[in-house]
């Protein structure tokens, strides 16, 4: 991820290939680059987080501030009714591909172990049912595109993705449910080659997003 006017890291320390990161910023206060998206307790200390380089010593606030300018008009919904430690990976990915939010439907609860802090820089929101994320998608005017290899799904290869949509993801183990199928504009499958019934829904989730990146991200025109 690129971001304009990223602060040149070219000064710092480099670290060992077991280190994550980089070290505090080289010659102590008084080097410190004066940019107000830049974390003082960072500079001293280094920075190991999760995050590319370009956003190495910037506070959480301006990092999200910054993917916020540019965030993509898509959305992301996961049922969540029993605990899934997938979802946290399906906000990951959504982080990665700059989502404009992920959505929990059902539990409030949900494994953040997968997500790798990445909640921290991704917007969140929740819904206690399906027809709650259905009354918000049609207030803001998204198609809800479900994601399932259910009978009568479509191939989601080659096919013309909304841009401005909600793409509804179910349970690891049962996939969407019959209130979620009932929801959906249409329901895409990934097709698939092998012996094994289904993707995870982490897996599912990447691809999809992916698929709709290629149509409607940077360079896609």
């Amino acid at each position: 991820m690129v971001s304009a006017g990223a602060t040149t890291l070219a000064a710092t320390p480099e670290v060992s290939e077991e280190e994550v990161g980089v070290g505090p910023w080289p010659g102590g206060p008084e080097a410190w680059p004066q940019d107000p998206r830049l974390d003082p307790q960072l500079l001293a200390e280094g920075d190991r987080r999760n995050v590319v380089d370009e956003y190495r010593y910037w506070r959480l606030e301006a990092i999200v501030e910054d993917i916020d300018a540019r965030r993509h008009p898509l959305h992301v919904a996961v049922e969540n009714l029993g605990h899934d430690f997938n979802i946290g990976s399906v906000v990951r990915t959504a982080n990665a591909f700059a989502v404009a939010a992920v959505h929990i439907v059902g539990r409030r609860r949900w494994n953040r172990r997968g997500a790798m802090v990445t909640d921290r820089y991704q917007h969140l929101h929740h819904h206690d049912d399906v027809a709650g994320l259905l009354a918000w998608a049609q207030a803001e005017g998204l198609a809800v595109i479900g994601v399932d290899n259910v009978p009568g799904s479509l191939p989601l290869e080659h096919r013309p993705l909304p841009e401005r949509a909600v793409l509804l993801f179910g349970q690891e183990s049962g996939g969407l449910s019959a209130e979620a199928r009932a929801a959906c504009t249409e329901i895409l499958h990934i097709t698939q080659y092998g012996s094994t019934r289904s993707l995870n829904v982490g897996a599912a989730a990447a691809v999809a997003m992916y698929a709709w990146v290629l149509q409607h991200g940077p360079g896609s025109r």
